[in-house]
């Protein structure tokens, strides 16, 4: 994991607690999933499970960058309404944050489509 995937993570593990606050008594866990906390890394436990992967961008408007999936660990149906709320949500989250973990880079975070994009300014140099 290079230095930006780790602040990039860093940032998600923030908003994952923020959304765990919020949303981790409205639904029943996967029985095969662990409570929240029970493991180090909290894409691994919990309800709220959010990952970024980088993204080349061929064919994408906001060109290369890192897309942000949420998904809720449940097997209750959870409807529309919600789940776009809990994507603003996060989105609104990490365009605050942005500036407190890349200060010296241009990022900003837009939908692609149907997902989430963190992209701009991925050039080398020290962060």
């Amino acid at each position: 994991m290079n230095k930006i995937e780790e602040k990039i993570y860093e940032l998600l593990k923030e908003v994952d607690h923020y959304l765990e606050e919020e949303y981790e008594n409205k639904y029943r866990l996967h029985p095969a999933r662990p409570d929240r906390g029970e493991t180090s890394n909290p894409t691994r436990d919990g309800l709220i499970n959010m990952t970024a992967r980088f993204s080349a961008g061929y064919g994408s408007e906001l060109g290369r960058g890192y897309v942000v999936d949420i998904k809720l660990k449940t097997l209750e149906d959870v409807d529309d309404e919600t789940i776009e709320n809990i994507n603003q949500v996060a989105k609104d989250i990490i365009k605050e944050k942005l500036p407190e973990y890349f200060p010296d880079r241009d990022l900003s975070i837009g939908r692609d489509g149907n997902i989430f994009k963190i992209y701009g300014d991925f050039s080398r140099g020290e962060i």
